[in-house]
């Protein structure tokens, strides 16, 4: 998973550096034909499969536009807080664990001794 995000982030370095190359206008126009296919795919494909390295790459570039361009994503930001929340869920959760561990009955009786000896004790 990390390599492939190295991979994902180098492939984004060198498309940046590529743009900084291409004239204005070039970037204009390349902008309303990849908007114009974002709607033509959006209006055939019912809900697009996204792998975690596009979750990952929708989370970073959602940090790095202003709000008012967060419409072309895919996900609003609902989803990504969901994303989030799942994330965190699955990182804290340990499977098997229901409840407190149960007490040793060595223990419970000496517990229990106490209460018996000390009346004051327990209150």
């Amino acid at each position: 998973m990390f390599w492939s995000l190295c991979y994902l982030a180098f492939r984004c370095l060198l498309r940046v550096v590529s743009l900084s190359l291409r004239s204005e206008g070039f970037k204009e126009l390349e902008i309303v034909v990849l908007r114009h296919e974002l709607s033509v795919v959006r209006r055939q494909t019912p809900r697009p499969r996204l792998t975690m390295t596009d979750r990952v790459f929708l989370v970073a570039a959602s940090r790095l536009l202003p709000r008012s361009s967060w419409r072309s994503f895919l996900v609003t930001p609902a989803t990504l807080l969901r994303w989030h929340r799942r994330l965190v869920a699955r990182r804290w959760t340990y499977v098997g664990r229901c409840g407190r561990p149960a007490i040793a009955d060595e223990i419970r009786e000496l517990v229990l001794r106490l209460a018996r000896e000390n009346p004051g004790w327990v209150s």
